[in-house]
């Protein structure tokens, strides 16, 4: 389902740090937990894989979709349209209700949708993380744990085919922690969806089938050579 091959990626102003990726596989439907130390390119392969960030050389395939045939707006739409994302920052807005939040792909790309069908779906999937009655409300009026769940809830809105999340329980006290990673799981099973977490909580990793240390699959470069393999 997600294939690298002969990845190469730098950064052009941050110290050329860069990152060289041989080979990575992951089969559909997988759920998997990316863990490795800060600076060893956990974040840089998730932005490659939502097609955010270009390899220099290489070719990244989801879902047999090459993502290097695709200009930068047809690989924004198919972000949009394929894949979901969930990040330690909330990155809800606060002038929209939570309804409106979970709305946002749609109102960004809305490929022909019926709005209210849409809607339909956002308001179901509030009710299955037991927010149904605060979807009129304002982010500001949630706790963390409930923007997170929002957060998820948005990710999920077109039933994606891969589920990136970027260190999603960063903000979180231990049991919110684990209700947002039970809920990603959730929901990936639910939609068949392909999940990738990027964790540094060790406490969480027996929940996902693979953990992948990252340092096994990429090699950190900078401008004065090899740094970390």
């Amino acid at each position: 389902m997600i294939e690298l091959q002969n990845i190469d990626f730098r950064y052009p102003a941050v110290g050329g740090f860069g990152i060289h990726i041989p080979r990575l596989s992951i089969p559909a439907g997988e759920c998997v937990a990316v863990v490795g130390p800060s600076g060893s390119g956990k974040t840089t392969l998730l932005g490659l894989l939502a097609g955010i960030l270009a390899p220099a050389q290489g070719a990244i395939s989801i879902d047999d979709t090459d993502l290097g045939a695709l200009d930068d707006g047809q690989r924004r739409r198919f972000r949009i349209q394929h894949i979901g994302q969930v990040f330690q920052a909330f990155e809800l807005l606060h002038y929209l209700t939570v309804v409106e939040n979970v709305m946002l792909p749609h109102f960004i790309h809305a490929s022909g949708s019926d709005r209210k069908e849409v809607r339909q779906r956002a308001l179901e999937l509030l009710s299955d993380v037991d927010l149904g009655a605060k979807a009129g409300s304002w982010p500001g009026e949630l706790s963390q744990g409930e923007q997170q769940r929002v957060a998820v809830c948005r990710a999920m809105l077109n039933q994606p085919t891969l589920l990136l999340a970027d260190e999603p329980t960063g903000n979180l006290d231990q049991a919110n922690k684990q209700n947002v990673v039970d809920l990603l799981l959730d929901q990936a099973r639910r939609n068949h969806s392909t999940l990738l977490m990027v964790t540094h909580d060790q406490s969480l990793l027996e929940s996902f089938s693979t953990v992948l240390d990252i340092q096994s699959v990429v090699t950190v470069t900078t401008l004065h050579g090899t740094e970390a393999a």
